[in-house]
């Protein structure tokens, strides 16, 4: 089954390993220790993060170590773009609007 990067960070768990790999390569073992699921659990997390392409595997001896693969996601930040965009613009009008009532009260 192909995944998209959308149902991988759908998962608060997989969030999390997204973030402790970013800060460093990390083995199964390593993440488990972070999480109160089986080593199990993590290694099917893994296995659909790998899937969509968001972390890679590296094997150095018998360790194998994932990386964090942030070009995979670009197609989050694509679709964000335009929301944040409109959020700044109505962000932007209310501080025009608190700015005008503040001047009204002095």
């Amino acid at each position: 089954m192909r995944r998209d990067v959308f149902q991988a960070i759908a998962d608060p768990t997989r969030r999390a390993i997204i973030a402790l790999i970013a800060m460093q390569a990390m083995t199964p073992n390593a993440l488990a220790e972070h999480f109160d699921t089986s080593r199990q659990a993590v290694s099917k997390h893994l296995r659909i993060l790998t899937e969509c392409q968001l972390v890679k595997q590296e094997q150095t001896g018998r360790e194998i170590y994932y990386h964090f693969n942030p070009g995979q996601m670009k197609a989050v930040a694509d679709f964000i773009e335009p929301f944040r965009q409109m959020w700044e613009t109505k962000f932007d009008q209310l501080d025009k609007v608190l700015s005008t009532i503040k001047k009204k009260k002095r």
